[in-house]
Formats: structure tokens, sequence, C-alpha cells
């Protein structure tokens, strides 16, 4: 049956295409397939080239200014090799934690560093009003996570020790040797952000609402809105005993806290604790969802919600 396809000739020894004249003649398959490969990488590394040139902002820290970056900084790699610059060009800049703007290569050194310079005036995107906590997951997803929560902005982060958990999740490295704060800076890197979300560790969910860190967040973060100062709503994500689901909720908000447990969900008792908190115990869907999947799905149903996503 001819679905619409150029009909071709089989012949075993040489195989053309038919009556094209938008394909070139190929003579062997061989060929045809090379050529389509080596067409594929260009057209990838140009998408590729496009995209690192749009997208990425060089991140300093406020005690990394008057000095070059050395040569084996990736920042230095990344401006010389993978954008090409030189010097006296410029590039997208920010400060950790403060402006953005532009920086300038004033000179590339004869021992590879790097001599920049900064004018850094534009504020960075505001903090989306959404502040999740999470069960200590694997360390491994837990590097992800942070890097993606603060890809999508969110205000802040907790990690939660739960009665089901893994308790040696908690002993992860990535909390003493700085992996968490690039995680952070990875993600804010791939949003053009200089804002990094705040990282609090709490041993158990029962300590966690005992010392109810939401409150009054909402109104310490700048949106010129009155309206911001609205208590948050709170959600704890539950596909076991849930009163409701997170997609279909249609209470107005403007800000809210998330709780999602960890590989093995709440227990019986945590839930509990969790209504009695005044939390929203909802489903995200039917299906059992990784622990960094279900963060994702979760801040993305309420970004929507609040409308973080405009």
């Amino acid at each position: 049956m001819n679905h619409g396809y150029t009909p071709i000739n089989t012949d075993k020894e040489n195989i053309r295409v038919h009556q094209c004249p938008s394909v070139v003649q190929i003579a062997s398959i061989q060929k045809l397939v090379y050529a389509t490969i080596s067409v594929s990488r260009c057209y990838f590394q140009y998408e590729s080239s496009i995209v690192e040139n749009q997208v990425n902002i060089i991140l300093f820290e406020a005690n990394e200014t008057g000095k070059p970056l050395p040569k084996g900084d990736e920042r230095t790699s990344h401006l010389l090799k993978v954008l090409r610059k030189k010097a006296g060009d410029t590039f997208e800049a920010g400060m950790v934690g403060g402006s953005r703007g532009t920086g300038r290569i004033e000179a590339v050194e004869a021992g590879g560093s790097l001599v920049f310079s900064l004018d850094l005036g534009e504020s960075p995107p505001p903090r989306v009003p959404l502040r999740l906590a999470v069960g200590f997951p694997r360390p491994i997803q837990l590097r992800r996570l942070l890097r993606d929560l603060a890809n999508l902005g969110v205000a802040g982060v907790d990690l939660v020790g739960t009665e089901l958990g893994d308790k040696g999740y908690r002993n992860t490295t990535l909390l003493t040797n700085g992996g968490a704060r690039r995680a952070f800076i990875e993600g804010a890197v791939q949003a053009r952000d200089t804002m990094l979300p705040s990282l609090e560790v709490y041993h158990s969910l029962e300590r966690w609402l005992e010392k109810c860190p939401w409150e009054g967040y909402g109104s310490s973060l700048d949106h010129g809105d009155a309206d911001f100062r609205l208590p948050s709503l709170l959600i704890a994500a539950d596909n076991v005993r849930p009163t409701g689901s997170l997609a279909r909720l249609d209470t107005p908000m403007r800000s809210a806290v998330i709780a999602v447990g960890s590989e093995r969900g709440w227990s019986d008792r945590e839930r509990d604790m969790l209504e009695g908190a005044g939390f929203l115990r909802l489903s995200l869907g039917t299906r059992a969802l990784r622990t960094e999947t279900a963060c994702m799905v979760a801040a993305l149903l309420a970004m929507e919600k609040i409308g973080a996503l405009d």
C-alpha cells in the first residue's frame, strides 16, 4: 500500500530515489545515512550554539570581583571555548544574590586567566511565592531537584526528615561540601537569574510544623502587591488518603507552601499532623511518582494557580 511516499527501486546493488527534484540523488544507502547524520549534527550544533548564546548568564560571588578568573575555572572555559568570546567582548553577567547586567572581557592573560569588568544595574526576576518542603530523597535526586527548583525560581526549599524515609539520606555531603549551593547556582544560571532559594533542614516533620517557617515569608517577598501578604495556602501532596486533587483546586491563592513526602510517602501519623496544622491533603494524580517528579508536578501546578506561569 502506498502511503504517499515516493516509490523507490529496491535493486540490491544500487538504490536510487526516483523522480524527486527536491532530493539529491544518492547512489547508496550508506551515503544517504552518512549525509543525514552529518546534517543532523550540524543542525544540532547550530541550535545548541543559539541556545548557549541566548540563555546563559555568568554568575559571580561578591568576593570574586577585582581579580581574574583562573584558567581552570568552568566560567573561563565556557566564555572562551563555548561562547567563543575574546578580549573586548561582552556577556550577560550577574552577582549571586544581587543585580544582573553586562560583563566585559578586558583581557586574556598569557597564563589563560581572564580579566573582566562588570556593569550591573538590572533587577533579577521576582521570586515565585512558593515554599516547598520535601522528605529527604536520594542524594543524586536531591542535587537534580535543588537545581530544578532554583531554575523555577521558588522562594524556599525545606528538607525534612520523615518517618518512612531512609535515615541515611540525611547524611548527604551536598549539605556540607557546597554541593547544594552549586546546584542552586546551576539552576539559576539556566534561568538567567541571580537569586537562590533559601534552604533549611529539619530533622522531622513534627519539628518543621512546630517551627512554621512559612509564617510571614509571603510578606518578606517584595512583589509590589499588598494582597500578597494574604496567608499562604498549605498543601500536602498525598496520593494515598487525599481529600481532593491539586489539579482541580479552585481556591484562590497568592502564595503556597507545599509538603511532599519521601520515597515511601507519609505515615498515617504524619498525615494527621499535616491535617491538624491546616494542610490540605491533595493528590497529584493516580500514578505513584518519584519524589523529585512529585515535587516538580506539585510546584508547577501551584505556580499555574498562583499565576507565575502567565
